[in-house]
């Protein structure tokens, strides 16, 4: 207990420290507490289409989400997780093979029981335009992402029970360092690891638009050797980019779905954003912060295991046990959704800040809110979620949120006003 109070005390001053919301940090630029009306940048016709597209993508959305978390909790905090994983144990002599059997049986139970949802969420995806990937597409980047989490897991557990068993009274210490690591590994690997198993990467084309983001990065003084394209279009509609990695293996990255879609400066505006998460080092950051995260959740999963009565009602003996995987997975995904307001406040900053950079380096904040607001019509995104669903699932600020933010950053460097946007009555 005293560990895990020591470990939250670091965390939430990480967090006040790296996290642009307080006068300390890198910008002072808070979200405008208000927004203009909707009808000044956006047309009737294109707040009617985000309207009904969130209408028809919203539910099988969310409860995608939603069934993740309920489906694991049910096993892990019923019998049932401990049945399934303990189904072919008795005739395995290795524990270490028995922990990697469990996990499988788990996560396939979780995949399978999800599966519905998913294919559910595809289907309207489908048939609202955004998917663009046949269903032996849609079936394989399943395939890829159930056996990538098998690993991961397995992996995981095997490590977590060899602690256990080496050290029973002090395994929380070393599990939290070693998961602590863990993340700063697997954030660093991720790019040229994981993400080459959902998209082909190459170099952008050599040309007058590769040569102007090459030249805004070394303006900027960030160090990026090349933009990579990724091959989105065979799987959606949306554009995007975004930065992953950091030091040799960072890395900026933009849809070719936004490359054929958007105009030169418009992509250059776009990645000035991007550049601002690289010069921020908001990839490191966040890497850390989730490292503290995770030693801090190592050592609350440790203090819920020695519970007798949780261990009962999951039917495992002890910590060492090989079905405790079903426990430890519901563990694990009731804390994620509950720390997700904090999550995605801390992303939303981090995203204003991003737009604060691309604004101090492009000095454009006309064509930046133009650019933001030509993204939210394409992609139809919801301009005024619920707040509810704001606090939990909305990791970037809302396109009107960020409009406003751009007028408050024209304003304050004496720029003329940013007029009203909306095209039509």
């Amino acid at each position: 207990m005293v560990a895990l109070v020591a470990l939250l005390a670091g965390l939430v001053v990480l967090v006040l420290v790296t996290t642009p919301w307080s006068p300390w940090a890198r910008t002072s630029a808070l979200l405008p507490t208000s927004t203009a009306p909707l009808t000044e940048d956006f047309d009737k016709t294109e707040i009617a289409s985000s309207v009904a597209f969130q209408q028809l993508i919203g539910a099988p959305a969310y409860l995608t989400g939603a069934a993740g978390v309920v489906i694991s909790a049910w096993l892990g905090l019923t019998r049932t997780g401990a049945r399934i994983a303990g189904g072919l144990l008795p005739r395995v002599r290795r524990w270490w093979l028995r922990v990697v059997l469990g996990t499988f049986a788990v996560t396939l139970a979780i995949r399978i029981l999800v599966l519905p949802f998913d294919l559910w969420l595809e289907i309207v995806r489908r048939d609202s335009g955004v998917s663009t990937q046949s269903f032996a597409g849609w079936a394989g980047d399943t395939a890829i992402a159930a056996a990538v989490t098998f690993v991961v897991t397995a992996a995981l557990m095997v490590g977590m029970l060899a602690l256990v068993r080496k050290f029973p009274r002090w395994w929380w210490a070393l599990g939290s360092a070693i998961g602590a690591g863990m993340v700063v590994a697997g954030s660093f690997v991720y790019p040229v690891l994981v993400e080459p198993l959902y998209n082909h990467f190459t170099p952008m084309p050599p040309g007058q638009l590769r040569s102007a983001l090459l030249d805004l990065a070394a303006r900027d003084h960030v160090p990026v050797n090349d933009v990579l394209v990724a091959d989105e279009s065979r799987r959606t509609t949306r554009l995007n980019a975004y930065v992953s990695g950091f030091g040799s293996t960072r890395r900026i990255v933009v849809y070719d779905t936004l490359l054929a879609d958007a105009t030169p400066d418009q992509v250059r505006l776009i990645v000035a954003h991007e550049l601002g998460h690289a010069k921020h080092n908001d990839v490191l950051r966040g890497t850390v912060v989730g490292a503290v995260g995770v030693a801090s959740g190592m050592v609350a999963l440790a203090l819920l295991l020695d519970s007798a009565r949780l261990r009962r009602r999951a039917g495992v003996r002890s910590a060492a046990d090989p079905r405790v995987v079903a426990l430890v997975l519901a563990l694990t995904a009731i804390g994620m959704q509950a720390t997700l307001p904090l999550q995605n406040a801390i992303s939303r900053r981090i995203e204003a800040s991003a737009d604060v950079h691309a604004l101090d380096l492009t000095r454009d904040p006309r064509g930046y809110a133009e650019v933001q607001r030509w993204l939210a019509v394409s992609n139809r995104s919801d301009l005024t979620p619920a707040p509810v669903l704001y606090v939990f699932y909305a990791t970037h600020p809302t396109a009107p949120e960020r409009i406003a933010l751009i007028r408050s950053w024209s304003r304050r460097q004496g720029l003329p006003a940013v007029p009203a946007m909306a095209t039509t009555e």
